[in-house]
């Protein structure tokens, strides 16, 4: 269940309002029919995600892998040889920007998205439209358009019973699911604002090689350009916003951004971000992010309310700073532990099996929607240097990156700097 059905079910007054309790969090999903998966994006994610998806549960394979470059398909291929002893046969292995297709039609019972986020919308839609759960990594979109597109998608898949699980991995993991249930209940009173920081150093760059085409070269190097991205506020930061906004429960009515580079070596994106979101009750909270080496790093996820408050990662305070509550880590070796954390990276598969298994379909996509539009708010409005609406979030037509895919040219998108107060490719 996500937040918004939690909060939506408790009463106005608080003397009527029942104490909310955390879901079930099952340490292994059920056994089962074998339940087979195809994984499209074979990169390092994917790779990720389709081993966790092996360690949610019993009777779980990886039957077909898409990408659209082989080294990926023989890298993840030997990989889940190794570690998990799994072998996909050559036939169920697809090559090219319609591998994602071929994978879904493969006899999969489930796909796993975990290619650049550009690709999410398109491949939610077909997986959708085939009957296919879905697990889809995180962002959903780097545009408007997308992110609209896989509303629609969520929308239908919901309409016709399939799961669709996303890779926000903190509405699953023990620890954040606690500390947002005692904030939902009062512990720091009413919610007037959040202090939400990502510092850390670069992230890894591709220098272009002289064989590569362009569109390969931007999709090697796919975390440095906007349009397969989102850029590092979508792509990245949108944990800790998705943290933010699960607590805050309310959608900001505009975003104030700031932003720019002075370390990044290639791509056309920011290596910092600062943005103001405005709510219609007037409270603010405030979003940083810096990927630049040598700096101070560190990550906060402070949620302010009227009696004190929290450390979204599990620790409560009062208005003085006094530690009130904290998160009961218990010893590693004390697997029994009603506190124990499984690892979220594979609880939000152990959700997804359990569901399909049950016939009781599960869906958090509008909650990670909501979450990749506002940080697509951002980060325009830090390009642009202009204020931005939600509303103009929700009747924006744009759309980055190409039309059609092939590995050639791509002469209408530039390895250009965004800058603010100019016309840029990330303008509404």
């Amino acid at each position: 269940m996500g937040a918004a059905s939690i909060l939506s079910a408790c009463s106005s007054e608080k003397s009527k309002k029942e104490e909310i309790q955390l879901p079930e969090l099952l340490d292994q999903a059920p056994d089962g029919k074998v339940l087979k998966a195809g994984l499209i994006g074979c990169g390092g994610r994917g790779t990720g995600a389709a081993i966790n998806f092996l360690d949610a549960g019993p009777n779980l394979q990886i039957t077909a892998l898409g990408d659209v470059f082989q080294d990926r398909i023989d890298s993840c291929r030997e990989k889940l040889k190794t570690e998990k002893g799994v072998e996909i046969a050559d036939e169920n292995c697809f090559l090219g920007f319609d591998s994602y297709e071929k994978v879904i039609d493969s006899g999969v019972d489930l796909v796993l998205l975990c290619t650049p986020p550009h690709f999410r919308p398109a491949h939610v839609e077909a997986a959708v439209n085939a009957r296919k759960h879905i697990f889809m990594e995180k962002p959903i979109a780097v545009d408007p358009v997308g992110a609209r597109s896989v509303m629609a998608s969520a929308k239908k898949a919901e309409a016709i019973g399939l799961s669709m699980v996303s890779g926000t991995v903190r509405r699953v993991q023990k620890d954040y699911m606690e500390t947002q249930r005692r904030v939902a209940n009062g512990e720091i009173g009413e919610i007037t604002g959040a202090n939400i920081i990502r510092n850390g150093g670069a992230l890894w760059y591709r220098n272009r090689q002289p064989e590569w085409s362009d569109m390969e070269y931007m999709i090697r190097n796919w975390v440095n350009f906007c349009w397969l991205s989102g850029d590092h506020i979508t792509e990245q930061f949108i944990h800790e916003i998705d943290v933010m906004n699960w607590h805050v429960d309310k959608i900001p009515v505009k975003a104030i951004g700031w932003g720019g580079r002075q370390r990044r070596v290639t791509g056309d994106q920011y290596d910092f971000f600062s943005i103001e979101y405005v709510y219609d009750n007037g409270m603010r909270t405030h979003c940083a992010a810096r990927q630049i080496n040598g700096c101070t790093n560190q990550k906060v996820q402070q949620i302010n309310g009227t009696n004190g408050y929290a450390d979204a990662a599990g620790i409560i305070y009062d208005l003085e700073g006094n530690e009130i509550w904290k998160y009961p880590h218990p010893e590693e070796d004390d697997t029994n532990s009603k506190w124990k954390v499984t690892n979220p990276f594979v609880q939000e598969h152990i959700n997804l099996v359990a569901s399909i298994r049950a016939g009781k379909p599960i869906s958090d996509a509008e909650a990670q929607i909501n979450s990749t539009l506002i940080t697509i708010m951002g980060r325009i409005s830090a390009y642009t240097g202009k204020d931005v609406s939600w509303e103009e979030m929700l009747n924006s037509d744009l759309y980055l990156g190409p039309k059609t895919y092939v590995l050639g040219p791509v002469p209408e998108i530039k390895e250009e700097i965004p800058v603010a107060g100019a016309p840029a490719p990330g303008s509404l």
